[in-house]
């Protein structure tokens, strides 16, 4: 057979280096930890772009999960399958410590936990990130069950060690444990004042649960913190999927959601009648209890979100140096090269908060204002980077085209994951309502944030202060507002730790085209008083 082309001109696949040492925003950020957590770090970097774990990431989303509710004799078994890619992916990332190590001994003491898993969960989501979900949930739902200190004593060890145990085995048995959530129902979404689930004492601290819910994330797991309404009112509960003797927990999984991405991971639909659950904080207070796990799952919510615009956009780049068009490097002509550095202007932006975000969780308990940064920027935060995320990663597809567009590369399964977390945990208006309520309850916290801003961000401080200051005057009397109030938050604490990091030039580019007024709703406006290749370059180190 004649052969009748070459293959000429397609860049080389984005495999082999190291995502940590190629990163220098992330080696910015991650300068305050210690020897240990950076040689753990440049090991993740080497891991997350070794060949292997990319085959792991496209096996785990190529066999999604499925639902086996009988076995072959007809009993029933309410079972997840998910592909050996999916297990392997899971053990990495929880020796890693994703989903626990902020509660392992003597993390408090170094005033780092946060900041350290931070890094890590943003260079493992750039590699895949539907398996992130139980990761995360496991490691929040800790701050939920240290308001019962008997059960976090009973769970506590096997949910914060880095041991991940996939066997189908009563909790007890096993020596590394997950859990889901079920929060979610058909007539009330985020409304979780209409809860039709119901639950009844059963004596000994135990109560029977009955009811449903829209969505269980990550069916698969050990056991799944829940809401229902007791007695004295909605109260959360701590449900197993299996009992200590084996049974099923009366969990009935009616079917797996077919999501738009996230599809290495499972949710589902469930029903359940008499399911045994031990409560969680007092009767009646449940939505103050599991609020405690939703607050640290925002931060993981742009943590991720900021770690797969990194990876989509370091593919874009990786593209443009390699494609030629006649005969000159595609990142090379000033538009693409304008659009890459516009783009890479948000990304640097997205992580500088987020990783901002961390560290006021670490040194909230010590210091009043970064107490104050954690309570009213978490939803802010996951407000802007989750947003920024689609429009992101639609326009790093466009750069590389069709290339990009195919499901045999990275960018396509980014993007379909990338609406997810702006979606869970609040959409848009939820966390701008939450904002405004931060406002309304606690001003002194948002005014703390707001007169620093002015001291931050230097010349443009002033003007950007009386810009915020309206935004949430007008928001206070105008409930349709809030989003404006909390995109200018969120833009201007972004550029501030720009600056903070001292990345001057950097800041000001972001600053100027982003709070400066100018009308823009695609990348690549900057202008020619901004050095586009050294933006770029700057925060994607080219090949040495």
């Amino acid at each position: 057979m004649s052969q009748t082309h070459q293959v000429i001109n397609q860049p080389p696949p984005r495999a082999g280096g190291n995502a940590f040492r190629d990163d220098p925003m992330l080696l910015a950020l991650a300068r305050p930890l210690g020897d240990q957590s950076i040689r753990e770090l440049d090991e993740i970097g080497r891991y997350v772009l070794a060949p292997e774990a990319l085959d792991l990431a496209r096996l785990a989303n190529e066999y999604e999960p499925k639902l086996r509710t009988h076995d072959r004799q007809g009993h029933r078994i309410d079972r997840i399958e998910v592909h050996p890619a999916w297990h392997a992916l899971m053990r990495r990332s929880v020796g890693y410590g994703l989903s626990g190590s902020i509660w392992e001994e003597g993390a408090g003491r170094s005033g780092d936990a946060h900041l350290n898993r931070a890094a890590r969960f943003y260079l493992l989501s750039g590699l895949e990130s539907g398996h992130m979900c139980p990761l995360t949930m496991t490691s929040a739902a800790m701050a939920a069950l240290r308001v019962s200190p008997q059960l976090a004593r009973e769970w506590g060890p096997r949910l914060t060690t880095r041991k991940y145990d996939s066997s189908n085995r009563a909790p007890v048995e096993k020596s590394g444990l997950l859990i889901g959530m079920g929060m979610t129902e058909k007539q009330g979404g985020s409304d979780l004042s209409d809860m039709s689930s119901r639950a009844e004492p059963a004596g000994n601290g135990l109560y029977r649960l009955t009811g449903h819910k829209w969505f269980m994330s990550a069916p698969m797991a050990d056991a799944f913190l829940m809401l229902a309404r007791a007695p004295a009112g909605i109260s959360c509960f701590l449900v197993p999927r299996l009992m200590a003797s084996g049974e099923l927990n009366g969990l009935r999984f009616q079917r797996l959601k077919d999501k738009l991405g996230n599809r290495s991971n499972a949710s589902s639909e469930v029903e359940f009648a008499g399911a045994i659950g031990q409560l969680v904080g007092e009767e009646g207070r449940g939505i103050r209890t599991i609020i405690e796990m939703v607050t640290l799952t925002r931060l993981d919510c742009a943590l991720g979100s900021a770690g797969m615009m990194r990876a989509g956009l370091a593919e874009a780049v990786h593209h443009a140096r390699h494609r030629k068009v006649r005969g000159e490097a595609l990142i090379d002509k000033p538009l693409m090269a304008r659009v890459l550095a516009d783009m890479a202007l948000d990304v640097a932006a997205c992580t500088a908060l987020a990783f901002r975000l961390a560290r006021a969780y670490d040194a909230a308990s010590k210091d009043a204002a970064e107490g104050a940064f954690a309570r009213a920027m978490t939803p802010a935060v996951k407000y802007w980077v989750c947003k920024t995320a689609p429009p992101l990663l639609a326009e790093a597809m466009e750069c590389m085209g069709g290339n990009g567009y195919v499901e045999e590369g990275v960018l396509a399964r980014h993007y379909r994951e990338a609406p997810v977390n702006a979606i869970w945990e609040g959409s848009g208006n939820v966390m701008a309502l939450d904002v405004m309520r931060v406002h309304e309850k606690s001003p002194e916290a948002i005014e703390t944030i707001v007169g620093g801003l002015s001291r931050q961000l230097g010349a443009r401080g002033e003007k950007t202060v009386e810009v915020i200051r309206a935004a949430l005057v007008l928001a206070a009397h105008d409930e349709g507002a809030a989003r404006i109030a909390t995109e200018q938050l969120a833009i201007a604490s972004a550029a501030a730790e720009l600056r903070r990091l001292g990345m001057g030039a950097l800041a000001d580019a972001f600053a100027e085209t982003r709070l400066g007024g100018a009308w823009r709703a695609t990348y690549g406006m900057l202008d020619s008083r901004f050095d586009a290749r050294a933006i770029i370059d700057g925060l994607y180190a080219p090949p040495s």
